[in-house]
């Protein structure tokens, strides 16, 4: 299949998923709580509605939180009037307010140092607009009692352990080939990086698009100094690729005592397998969002929840 048709079939399917999550807006506004809880996205017009399916159906299982939001710059007048209706007039930040720094532009990045300042005196909750919460989620109610940061494992086999047994364990890439993702290229350097952390440095291979943040940790000073350290190894072109992000929040989610890695037969992403019955969450990723219908299936399920 040619690369046009293929593009056809992507945005037919996706056309089809947003006309069944149009069925959110006629479920009821959310009941925020001023409890120390933020829910917090980046979004912008495109994700409206996936996005209003995520935070209803976290919020309903997680039944506690308000939220906060960062505009990628194309939330319209009508989006914010949406967003205030139903997430309880969340506060929305502007991209074009965040000052990077030494970070990159874009990737994500405003995001996350949005977060770091917001999580100063608030347990933070990353969750990307492409995931649905479909059943009891105690892991992540007892990591924000226990004030522990948790994180959506990228893979199975993901663990918590030292940047020295993570980068001993294969698969091994050489950070100096420009083929190799930057995600790979950054987990090669951890043992170097960044030197502003004292003691034993640990990594766990997480997934942004879900992942908790404890009020009081590391903030931006630490994120910063890392870009710095490893752009001074690699160039600011190579670690402006898409992926640096996630590794910056697997440092930190690591790097402040053992985190709470959520049991992956519960909590996944989804790679156009089918889906348990008992799953609690799903990340449906870019690579297979649309594919065989399970997306617009778990979002129908968490609708009819509400």
């Amino acid at each position: 299949m040619n690369m046009v048709a293929e593009t056809a079939i992507r945005k037919l399917r996706e056309m089809r998923y947003l006309a069944g999550a149009r069925e959110i807006l006629g479920t009821a506004p959310v009941a925020v709580r001023d409890d120390g809880v933020i829910v917090f996205p980046m979004i912008g017009t495109r994700v409206l509605l996936p996005y209003l399916v995520a935070a209803k159906s976290l919020h309903c299982r997680l039944g506690m939180g308000s939220f906060a939001i960062l505009d990628d710059g194309t939330l319209t007048a009508s989006d914010r009037e949406v967003l205030a209706h139903h997430l309880g007039n969340p506060r929305i930040f502007s991209i074009a307010d965040v000052e990077p720094g030494p970070c990159p532009n874009g990737c994500c990045w405003e995001r996350l140092l949005t977060l770091l300042e917001l999580r100063r005196d608030h347990y933070v909750i990353q969750l990307d607009s492409d995931t649905v919460t479909l059943g009891a989620i105690p892991d992540v109610v007892e990591a924000i009692s226990q004030g522990r940061n948790f994180t959506l494992k990228g893979e199975a086999v993901s663990r918590w352990m030292t940047v020295e047994e993570f980068v001993a364990t294969p698969p091994f890439y050489d950070w100096q080939d420009p083929a190799t993702h930057v995600q790979d290229v950054a987990e090669a350097l951890l043992p170097r990086l960044p030197a502003g952390l004292e003691g034993q440095r640990h990594y766990v291979r997480g997934c942004a698009g879900f992942a908790g943040f404890a009020p009081g940790g590391h903030g931006t000073e630490l994120a910063k100094q890392f870009c710095a350290e490893i752009t001074a190894l690699i160039g600011r072109e190579s670690w402006s690729r898409w992926g640096s992000e996630q590794v910056m929040s697997n440092v930190i989610i690591a790097n402040e005592g053992e985190p709470v890695l959520l049991p992956y037969g519960c909590y996944l992403n989804f790679w156009n397998e089918p889906v348990p019955a008992d799953v609690a969450f799903m990340h449906f990723i870019g690579t297979y969002r649309y594919h065989g219908g399970a997306y617009l299936d778990a979002t129908r399920k968490a609708i009819a929840a509400l």
